[in-house]
């Protein structure tokens, strides 16, 4: 029996070009595991949960770093830490939303390694899955967490499918907020995807979070100037300030015009199993005021067509009051 806690003998390549990188990932396919800032691999393989052939250590490729302004606004590499995009004024001056999600994740250690495109490529947290079972997500035919005796307390309130695991990101929030771009690479060229469609939900595909497939690689993150300047919102609830992933996240940006909303786009994470545009609650907004009336008539439109599990009734409260605080720019 493998000890867990011990490494599989495993090969390695070391690239330093995206050229080579997608050469690398389009010929191993399913047999490779793309490798970043490594904090969400090595517990897969040391768990033998996941059992690739060969890794891709995609650091040495210096082009997939660096945070450059662009005609249209920001591109991030996907392999630029999130305690860099904390700290880069490009960011912090004017998409301050993302650097506060970057803030939020893990500790600041992981941070230091861990990169946006890992925070944003990472598979489901849920327990069950994590540890070998075969439930839908692992190709079986039974979810765990939905069951009578199921430990659902962190799972989902929308848009189940079999599998009731939430996303894990709290960068995807933001980034969906900000109406980014996720530029991806594989042997047949790039293709640029908007951040609330690189995330997939189970009823779209059970085995997969994101829209990556076997050799495609997260070379670049794109944000546009639309957002640049917004007022921003962003709050994390978690059962600890760090280490824990979201049990409700929010992440709001809101263009105003003397008081009054002329735009807004927010998102909640970890509801469901990609991040939740609140378009309702767009809509709603546009044209009023934002202060606690307007944040009070709103706020519960955010658990409507919800449907909580046996554990995690508590979520519709807190997703309302963290709507409520963001539409009203509770300061925390």
């Amino acid at each position: 029996m493998s000890s867990h806690d011990v490494m599989p003998e495993i090969g390695l390549y070391q690239p330093v070009s995206v050229e080579d990188a997608v050469g690398l990932a389009g010929q191993l396919a399913e047999r490779g595991w793309l490798l970043g800032g490594g904090q969400d691999t090595y517990g897969w393989l040391k768990d033998r949960a996941k059992r690739p052939e060969v890794l891709v250590d995609l650091k040495g490729i210096e082009s997939m770093r660096g945070i450059t302004e662009t005609a249209d606004g920001i591109e991030i590499g996907a392999l630029v830490t999130l305690t860099e995009i904390t700290r880069d004024p490009l960011i912090t001056e004017r998409y301050a939303l993302l650097a506060q999600a970057a803030g939020r994740v893990a500790s600041p250690q992981i941070r230091n390694v861990g990169t946006l495109a890992g925070n944003v490529a990472q598979d489901a947290r849920c327990w069950y899955y994590r540890r070998g079972l075969n439930c839908y997500r692992a190709g079986g035919n039974l979810c765990y967490a939905d069951t009578p005796e199921g430990m659902n307390r962190e799972h989902a309130l929308f848009n189940t499918s079999r599998c009731v695991a939430v996303t894990p990101s709290d960068t995807g929030t933001a980034l969906v907020a900000l109406e980014a771009q996720m530029v991806i690479r594989n042997a047949s060229g790039e293709r640029v995807v908007d951040a609330e469609d690189f995330f997939v939900g189970p009823n779209l595909d059970i085995t997969h979070m994101t829209v990556l497939g076997a050799g495609d690689i997260l070379t670049a993150v794109r944000i546009p100037a639309k957002w640049a300047n917004a007022e921003f919102y962003f709050e994390k609830v978690a059962d600890r300030n760090v280490w824990d992933f979201a049990l409700v996240s929010i992440a709001a940006a809101m263009r105003m015009n003397n008081g009054v909303i002329e735009d807004a786009r927010l998102v909640a994470g970890a509801v469901q199993c990609t991040p939740r545009r609140l378009s309702s609650i767009e809509s709603a907004i546009r044209g009023k005021a934002r202060n606690q009336e307007t944040a009070d008539q709103v706020a519960s439109l955010a658990t409507e067509g919800a449907q909580p599990l046996n554990f995690n009734h508590f979520k519709m409260p807190l997703m309302e009051n963290l709507v409520n605080r963001a539409v009203r720019g509770h300061v925390v």
